[in-house]
């Protein structure tokens, strides 16, 4: 059974048009149901696009694009975060597994046949916490013979996991104190990136609103990890200034996979060069805090 594919939508309609059309091109999207959760505006100035976002979701259901379709709008605007958690509970609970993606990802035409393939090949590896459709272009080693790879760090950019790991999250990080005082549990949790204990710190503290830094921490203290394709099967279109949480950036642009060839899965080992290719990709703690206060101070003063 394919594992349900669920959209989070909020004011983007040009975005959200060109992810689901990108999904509806995938070999197995009449194959696949999809829950599509609309959050509401959250202000006056969201609602006009918002309305777009559903007169253009509500097309969709006379087109029989997908196995079967969806479409849950929220009464009010409940952000990021709270709508994906509290929709991949819901779902989750009924499938037992899910693939998740957001209104700004265009999907290569193997997307869900590598995002199921993965589930199903996965599932009894405890190690691993969940399934990334998205990588960087990375420089791989010449011996690394592998199609996928191992990373400590979840990736909110097109993802799949299941109802036992999604079900041990800590969304409270209620040990926050005693990581935010120990050196070696943030040097630690910074493998994934330098940028991910001062994320965790934002987030505490009020700053930013963020499911998948709290997400990262509980697979971080559960010691597991991430299996990502050598060759992208998502790349992300929202970094262009359009986004609640996003600003202007080329850094993780990628290549989109063409290939028709499945991906081959295997039980690879952690690569320390491929850590250290994946850990570059992210800022310095003193590099994420100068974007978030240049988006905050741009933030005030539109007020």
């Amino acid at each position: 059974m394919l594992a349900p594919v669920l959209i989070f939508v909020y004011a983007r309609p040009e975005h959200t048009r060109k992810t689901i059309e990108s999904l509806a091109s995938n070999y197995l999207a009449s194959a696949t149901d999809v829950f599509i959760f609309s959050d509401a505006p959250k202000n006056e100035k969201a609602n006009e696009k918002v309305k777009l976002v559903r007169e253009y979701i509500d097309t969709l259901s006379d087109q029989e694009i997908f196995k079967s379709l969806k479409i849950i709008k929220a009464e009010y605007n409940k952000g990021l975060a709270n709508s994906i958690i509290s929709g991949v509970n819901e779902i989750i609970k009924l499938n037992r597994q899910v693939i998740v993606l957001e209104d700004d990802l265009i999907t290569s035409p193997d997307f869900l046949g590598y995002m199921n393939d993965a589930l199903e090949f996965y599932e009894r590896n405890k190690k691993i916490w969940s399934i990334s459709g998205y990588t960087f272009n990375l420089d791989f080693p010449e011996k690394y013979k592998s199609e996928v790879y191992l990373s400590y760090r979840g990736c909110s950019w097109g993802w799949a996991t299941w109802e036992d790991r999604w079900n041990a999250v800590d969304w409270q990080v209620s040990d926050y104190m005693t990581f935010k005082k120990s050196k070696s549990l943030r040097y630690k949790f910074n493998r994934g990136g330098r940028d991910m204990s001062a994320m965790l710190d934002a987030q505490i503290d009020g700053k930013i609103d963020s499911w998948a830094i709290r997400w990262c921490y509980s697979q971080f203290k559960l010691n597991m990890f991430t299996v990502y394709p050598k060759v992208s099967r998502v790349k992300n279109i929202g970094l262009d200034g359009s986004g609640t949480h996003s600003g202007i950036s080329n850094r993780y642009d990628t290549s989109l996979n063409t290939s028709t060839k499945k991906c081959e899965f295997d039980h690879p080992e952690l690569d320390d060069e491929i850590i250290r290719l994946f850990k570059d990709r992210f800022g310095t703690r003193f590099e994420y805090f100068v974007i978030w206060n240049k988006k905050l101070i741009k933030k005030m003063l539109r007020i």
